[in-house]
């Protein structure tokens, strides 16, 4: 499968998140504050990138995180809505590349630029080991 052929720029998505206290610093190391955490703030970016293109895909291929470029700009409190999107700025032959952001209201929080690669699921589970 060739991504040129079936991605196109422009395509986007948006996920929405209340802030819950499992997905802070303070969850994961102690004596941390409760604010929301650079790495699950980077899982929704990967996220909304995978939402914008996977209907697009052919059945048995999935896309994979490959580059994260992401500057985290504010902390968020538990409890806020966070908004992230994520807009796809190039397309090569096995490689989408996105631009991500994440706003808690007009305030951006988070920026940067993400990558995923196009992958046969069957051929990578077979290198794998799983099945």
């Amino acid at each position: 499968m060739d991504a040129r052929e079936i991605i196109k720029i422009g395509m986007s998505a948006e996920r929405t998140l209340v802030v819950p206290p499992e997905r802070t610093v303070g969850h994961f190391l102690p004596d941390m504050p409760m604010v929301y955490a650079t790495p699950m703030m980077i899982l929704e970016m990967e996220m909304a990138s995978g939402d914008a293109i996977r209907g697009r895909l052919e059945k048995g291929w999935i896309t994979v995180g490959t580059e994260v470029d992401i500057r985290h700009l504010a902390a968020t409190p538990v409890g806020a809505t966070v908004r992230t999107t994520a807009r796809v700025i190039a397309v090569e032959r096995r490689v989408i590349r996105f631009e991500v952001e994440a706003f808690e209201g007009e305030r951006r929080i988070g920026e940067g630029r993400h990558a995923r690669g196009l992958v046969n699921l069957a051929n990578f589970n077979k290198r794998m080991g799983a099945g």
